[in-house]
């Protein structure tokens, strides 16, 4: 028995997370979150050559060998498609830091290796984040999903790998919850604003993250004094 989907089920409002479904009946689905996908991706590469305002959802559309309509279905439109690529993109990043970086032995190397894949993160995204920076300054619904993807998912993310850690399970929750954040912090500072918007030596950038990283262990006392 073929499940239906009815119309306001197909249509996730701006800024909702896009879920690709598994469940039966796995041919329809697996097409579904393809197609999703495949415009999410082509979105990205018009918004990051052409800029948001003058990428149409027909181009986007075309670039994706999909139907225009179904941008309005799945993402109510082009202000959609951004919140959901930011979310898409937010999510698969978790997924990595998750599977692909395996915890340190200390606290103060766990914060190191955290600020050294934030950096490099940051760089890797560039073309994604002059896009979505602006966007968010301008538009309230694209900001609300910069709060809950970079503040809420992201620094989630990095707080629970670091409660892992005797030493910072018993900091106070607003310093554990702002040496979190202070991964992404440092991560977008100098993995892009200054390589990227200021034209610094990016090596040099790097380097700068790493040092501010010990600073800031040092500081809620995470590392020894002779800490290098």
């Amino acid at each position: 028995m073929t499940a239906t989907t009815s119309p306001h089920q197909a249509r996730p409002v701006a800024g909702a997370k896009v879920v690709f479904p598994t469940a039966s009946p796995p041919r329809r689905k697996r097409d579904r979150a393809g197609k999703q996908e495949a415009l999410l991706q082509a979105a990205l590469r018009l918004f990051a050559s052409k800029g948001y305002e003058s990428t149409t959802t027909r181009e986007i559309a075309a670039a994706a060998a999909c139907a225009e309509g179904l941008i309005h279905r799945y993402f109510s439109g082009k202000a959609g498609l951004l919140a959901a690529l930011v979310e898409y993109r937010i999510s698969r990043e978790v997924g990595d830091l998750s599977h692909k970086v395996r915890p340190a032995p200390s606290p103060q190397q766990e914060f190191l290796q955290l600020v050294n894949w934030e950096v490099e993160r940051m760089w890797e995204d560039r073309d994604f984040l002059r896009i979505f920076i602006p966007r968010a300054i301008v538009d309230p619904e694209v900001a609300t999903v910069m709060n809950h993807a970079v503040i809420s998912v992201r620094a989630q993310a990095v707080l629970e790998r670091l409660k892992h850690y005797r030493v910072c399970g018993k900091l106070p929750r607003e310093e554990l919850e702002a040496l979190a954040q202070s991964v992404g912090l440092i991560g977008l500072v100098f993995g892009f604003l200054r390589p990227t918007v200021l034209g610094h030596d990016r090596l040099r950038a790097k380097k700068m993250a790493a040092v501010l990283a010990k600073v800031l262990v040092r500081g809620v006392d995470l590392a020894p004094a002779q800490f290098s």
